[in-house]
């Protein structure tokens, strides 16, 4: 897949906030470490959407290979493997990386990565997760990352994006106040019909399978299974 000025854009913003500004901010959110109310209900949301995501997954995973595409500090990864899967986990941010394998329990069959998740390198899975790694780049560019994703997968892929509601759009104009060294990168809002129409149109043998939105105040994704 040839990737677009925007794709290579972002990942890159993302890469540099996760290792230069965030990284300490996201281990205490992922830990069970004390948090402000604000983060507790982010870290609420977030374990919420991991569990549907695993939900979605086979409960016995032996033989299957599975990639976590923006593994984050790893606790999806944690628990596919513990289900049987052979599990890549990838991500930009080293920084994060390091802490999942840290945290990680020995015997785990993990291969922890960093770099791109389309890496052509990373070979073919039986399912890919990508919760919450898609959500700062546009509807095109989540599309063509899902396609080519399931030229490669024989399974499902599933996937999250920040669903775009007037509520959401609010507080993310209120965010852009704030100072730019202070920023998150930017969160991009998706219309859901139009990114239903996009993937059907990418990839017209596919079939869109299950979906759940969750919005716990702080925190709202929206998942979508895609099934090549």
């Amino acid at each position: 897949m040839m990737t677009t000025v925007t794709y290579d854009r972002f990942r890159g913003n993302l890469e540099a906030y996760f290792d230069r500004t965030a990284s300490k901010a996201w281990e205490q959110l992922t830990s069970d470490a004390p948090v402000s109310g604000i983060r507790a209900k982010v870290r609420a949301g977030r374990t919420e959407m991991r569990d549907t995501l695993l939900s979605w997954l086979p409960d016995d995973m032996t033989g299957l290979r599975l990639l976590d595409a923006g593994c984050g500090t790893g606790a999806l990864a944690v628990e596919a493997a513990q289900r049987g899967a052979e599990v890549v986990a990838i991500d930009v941010a080293s920084s994060l990386v390091a802490i999942a394998r840290a945290r990680a329990p020995a015997g785990l069959a993990i291969d922890w990565r960093v770099g791109d998740m389309l890496d052509p390198m990373l070979g073919r899975f039986d399912h890919v997760v990508a919760m919450d790694s898609l959500i700062h780049y546009p509807a095109f560019d989540i599309v063509d990352v899902i396609r080519a994703l399931a030229d490669r997968t024989a399974g499902s892929i599933a996937f999250t994006f920040t669903p775009q509601t007037p509520m959401l759009s609010a507080m993310l104009g209120v965010g852009r106040l704030f100072p730019r060294g202070d920023r998150s990168p930017a969160i991009i809002p998706v219309r859901e019909p139009l990114l239903r129409t996009l993937l059907r149109h990418a990839l017209p043998s596919a079939r869109l399978g299950r979906d759940r939105r969750i919005s716990a105040s702080f925190y709202t994704s929206h998942a979508l299974e895609v099934l090549p």
